[in-house]
């Protein structure tokens, strides 16, 4: 029998069926197949995933730790997906929110390379070790040629950035 979502409930747990909260902490699985908007699956904690793996068998997955919307973010979701004439004004309100830019002490500052590819490819290019110092190094520069390819998507009036977004150095 099917209980009737409360108020306060954004989604249901696709496994044990457990209310997810609006500003709750939840789990997406990273396939893409599991995230399609037909067969969205949420969970609400992480055994609840872990269910999920022997059903849909995927070769390599993770749960991925996200926020679920505050009600106002969701409504207006909601009615942009409803259709009319305001949906994609209120398509474009909720995208300007997502895009809206974090202060640079919510970006995190990870190394966006990988150590053992980098490692590998320099081996095997000049038969030279490569030191640790290189990846925060390189990963400066990662950062720094996206920051300014979504400047150029932006300019382009694009919400993707693309591979022409990048210019060679």
């Amino acid at each position: 029998m099917l209980r009737a979502m409360s108020t306060e409930t954004w989604r249901r747990c696709s496994s044990c069926k457990t209310d997810i909260p609006f500003g709750a902490k939840y789990y997406a699985c990273s396939v893409s197949t599991c995230n399609r908007s037909r067969t969205a699956l949420y969970f609400c904690s992480l055994p609840c995933w872990e269910a999920h793996l022997p059903l849909v068998r995927h070769r390599e997955a993770w749960a991925e730790e996200k926020v679920a919307p505050a009600r106002d973010e969701w409504e207006r979701q909601r009615a942009a997906e409803a259709g009319g004439d305001g949906a994609r004004a209120a398509r474009k309100v909720v995208a300007a929110d997502r895009r809206a830019a974090p202060a640079d002490g919510d970006v995190p500052h990870d190394i966006l390379i990988v150590a053992s590819k980098l490692k590998a490819y320099i081996r095997a290019k000049s038969g030279m070790r490569t030191s640790d110092t290189c990846l925060e190094a390189l990963s400066t520069i990662v950062r720094d040629a996206c920051n300014e390819a979504i400047r150029r998507a932006a300019a382009d009036g694009r919400q993707t950035v693309m591979g022409r977004d990048f210019r060679r150095y």
